[in-house]
């Protein structure tokens, strides 16, 4: 798997602005808003048909994987794993599947043996933002849906030198 170009940055700061399990729903103002400030944007996957993913790349450029619930032309359009570059770190994209009990050990063993440096992932609507090992696992959440999660959310993941931070931002 060959990492995607790096994106520019501003200032040597790249912002990431950090989707997931959008599922065909527009998005909250709050986030286009806030997107509208960010260097790309990532998506993990359940857009569920082309409409979101249109309306992003008009913001910003997409980086994205498909999701357990995407559409044929979504499932052709979109890989189901990858990796992209962002300063000096390697991010892998994956969505994930299955019951939500294992899905993190899922993930994980997506990306085992590839030296990545962030795993960003999506699937349970729940918002996660952990290092383990050296290793940033961040799930935005699902900023149009709360089923399983205690709240609606979406990301901000920050890459600056040689630190990556990221951030669960709730949607009011």
């Amino acid at each position: 798997m060959t990492p995607a170009k790096s994106p520019t940055a501003r200032k040597g700061v790249v912002k990431i602005g950090v989707l997931s399990d959008t599922h065909d729903r527009p998005l909250p103002d709050q986030v286009v808003n806030d997107f509208k400030q960010v260097d790309i944007i990532v998506h993990v996957g359940d857009f569920c048909s082309r409409a979101v993913y249109d309306a992003l790349t008009k913001i910003r450029p997409v980086e994205a994987v498909r999701g357990n619930m995407d559409n044929s032309e979504m499932a052709s359009l979109l890989p189901q794993k990858k990796i992209f570059t962002a300063g000096r770190f390697r991010i892998g994209l994956f969505h994930g599947g299955g019951p939500p009990n294992g899905l993190f050990d899922k993930v994980r063993s997506e990306f085992a043996g590839a030296k990545v440096d962030a795993v960003i992932f999506g699937h349970s609507h729940k918002p996660l933002n952990e290092m383990k090992e050296g290793v940033l696992y961040f799930n935005p959440g699902s900023p149009t849906d709360d089923v399983y999660a205690p709240y609606q959310s979406y990301g901000i993941i920050d890459v600056s030198g040689d630190k990556i931070t990221g951030h669960i931002i709730k949607v009011k």
